[in-house]
């Protein structure tokens, strides 16, 4: 396989499972407003992280085929961040906050945070306005 195959290929899977992230974290952040017991489904629970091991996997695939590197190429280094950011507001919005009125806050700034993400992921710069 060539390196332009492989690119295809690890890039379609990042953005797959980039939108099974996303579309199942407003899915959960659903059932947190309605404060459903499905939630707390075996499922629900699950899927999310292999989702997730598949996607940063693909992540690091998808930088290493075009030689882009955290704390080396700065859009990178933000994504990453804003990643890391997403994850911490999203663990609050559905797990650990006290509060619906913590959880929802946190859900709208993961949000947030995803949005840049993938914003900078578009357009290279991580100082989008």
């Amino acid at each position: 396989m060539n390196t332009v195959d492989a690119f295809t290929i690890a890039k379609s899977i990042h953005l797959i499972t980039l939108t099974i992230t996303i579309t199942g974290f407003v899915l959960r952040g659903f059932l947190m407003f309605r404060e459903s017991p499905l939630l707390q489904a075996k499922l629900v629970k699950i899927v999310p992280h292999v989702n997730d091991t598949v996607l940063l996997a693909s992540a690091i695939w998808t930088g290493a085929l075009i030689n882009q590197y955290p704390f080396v190429d700065t859009w990178l280094t933000a994504k990453i961040m804003g990643a890391l950011a997403y994850i911490v507001f999203g663990a609050f919005a559905l797990t650990y906050g006290k509060t619906k009125r913590v959880r929802i806050t946190c859900f709208i700034l993961a949000l947030l945070c995803f949005g840049y993400v993938v914003a900078v992921a578009a357009t290279k710069n991580p100082l989008i306005v």
